[in-house]
């Protein structure tokens, strides 16, 4: 396991408590670094959608938290924030709440030279995500194949 998976799977079993005692859900948590600084990020969201509020009340007891154990060695920020519109799938829960959705799928390499590909969910499993078209054709992705799967958004 890397140093950045020890510090993520550390942080969520940190926040989880923290997040379920306000009845939101944890979306996924995230140790990146970007521009030449560290983030440890944490995605929240409840129905009807997080607000600043939300956020920054797990964020301050989150950051009591992650002072109390004190594992990460790199100096970082900690964001608490909203998954937002554009939030790709990643865990069942997600492919579980998206289930007759319209999704967004891009994947690495082209498949009959395209890249995205727009449709239905229609069914999932560990290895692979099925969509029905909207011309009513059925398509399955094997996950390593998809580079990025979200809603659909249409503006």
């Amino acid at each position: 396991m890397s140093r950045r998976e020890e510090y993520e799977q550390k942080a969520e079993a940190l926040i989880t408590p923290i997040v379920d005692s306000m009845g939101f859900e944890l979306v996924d948590v995230e140790y990146v670094k970007e521009g030449g600084n560290w983030f440890l990020r944490s995605y929240i969201d409840k129905e009807g959608g997080i607000t600043v509020d939300d956020c920054e009340a797990v964020s301050r007891l989150f950051s009591d938290k992650l002072d109390e154990e004190d594992f990460i060695d790199d100096s970082y920020i900690m964001e608490v924030s909203s998954p937002g519109l554009g939030r790709p799938l990643k865990k069942e829960k997600d492919y579980r709440r998206s289930m007759g959705k319209e999704l967004e799928i891009r994947t690495y390499k082209a498949i009959d030279k395209e890249k995205e590909f727009y449709g239905i969910l229609t069914a999932y499993d560990d290895n692979s995500v099925t969509i029905e078209t909207e011309e009513g054709a059925t398509r399955t992705f094997d996950k390593k194949q998809i580079a990025l799967i979200r809603l659909a958004i249409h503006f």
